[in-house]
């Protein structure tokens, strides 16, 4: 169950509800309306939460997240459809991507199909 002031539930927020949202809490409000199966670009998210050219903060931010949060993080890859993160984080990623039915073309999640369109 979320704390007061969470968005869904998911990540502890530094605000109270009636506050207007920071922008790490537009950016989780974002990754979490993603929809199954699709993803969204860095940049995406960021031009969708207010924060135009700051996908380098999106990427932030995420980072941040703690382990074994629910927000669905592995729903965003970076503008060619590729996974920035290393190593097992990575594959990670790919998995739970692959799970929900996101379809590869190589390394690369095949954006045509599985971009979200807003």
């Amino acid at each position: 169950m979320g704390r007061p002031g969470s968005i869904q539930g998911l990540e502890p927020c530094v605000t109270s509800p009636s506050a207007d949202p920071t922008p790490e809490e537009r950016i989780w409000q974002v990754v979490a309306d993603i929809p199954f199966g699709n993803v969204a670009s860095y940049g995406q998210v960021a031009e969708l939460a207010g924060l135009p050219r700051g996908a380098r903060r999106v990427g932030r931010c995420l980072s941040r997240l703690p382990a074994g949060t629910r927000l669905p993080w592995h729903r965003v890859v970076n503008a060619s459809g590729g996974i920035s993160l290393p190593g097992n984080a990575g594959l990670r990623q790919r998995q739970r991507l692959l799970e929900e039915g996101v379809a590869f073309d190589g390394d690369r999640v095949k954006l045509c199909c599985c971009r979200w369109s807003v």
